[in-house]
């Protein structure tokens, strides 16, 4: 009768300790639940892009489009290749997945572009961060702004606007450092 009992104990005891580490594996890194599908949002104004800039965050890494009005339309999402709508070969960036980041921008005769990247192949200097690999500008052609986000590996991103400052408005992308 001893045996059974002491048995009982100890498998209680088991369950108790592998317990926590199961609800640890179930719980997302950093809080994120993002995923890694497409996300979208569709046109509404559309105005001039100004700047790219980038930054470094605990949990992800964090690209920022700047523009000089409310931004308009977006589409990000994971491609195997930036092929662009007029490029006659597909931009090679390094990292081992890639983002494909299409804004909508102002076109007509009239139009100005209003961003000029010193490095078209080098947006935001990323060496050394612990996701992103590099920052690209495609191309434009017509009303599409595309950049290309070379990242280590495809992981979770989100994509949200932000207002200001002053009239301007910025698009944020982050891209957690792990699931």
């Amino acid at each position: 009768m001893k045996r059974p009992l002491a048995l009982s104990s100890l498998l209680a005891a088991l369950l108790l300790v592998a317990a926590p580490s199961a609800v640890a594996a179930d719980s997302p890194y950093c809080g994120i639940w993002w995923g890694s599908l497409d996300k979208a949002s569709p046109r509404s104004d559309v105005t001039s892009m100004t700047n790219v800039r980038a930054g470094r965050h605990e949990c992800f890494d964090r690209l920022v489009l700047d523009f000089e009005g409310r931004s308009g339309g977006f589409s990000v999402r994971y491609v195997p290749a930036i092929a662009g709508l007029g490029l006659a070969q597909p931009v090679d960036l390094r990292g081992g997945a890639l983002l494909e980041i299409v804004v909508a921008e102002p076109y007509g005769p009239d139009t100005q572009t209003r961003y000029h990247p010193a490095s078209r192949a080098e947006l935001v200097d990323v060496t050394g961060w612990r996701t992103f690999r590099q920052v690209a500008w495609v191309e434009l052609w017509e009303s599409n702004n595309t950049l290309g986000l070379g990242v280590r590996a495809r992981l979770p991103f989100r994509v949200f606007t932000l207002a200001g400052p002053g009239s301007g408005s910025r698009l944020v992308i982050d891209v957690a450092h792990r699931w």
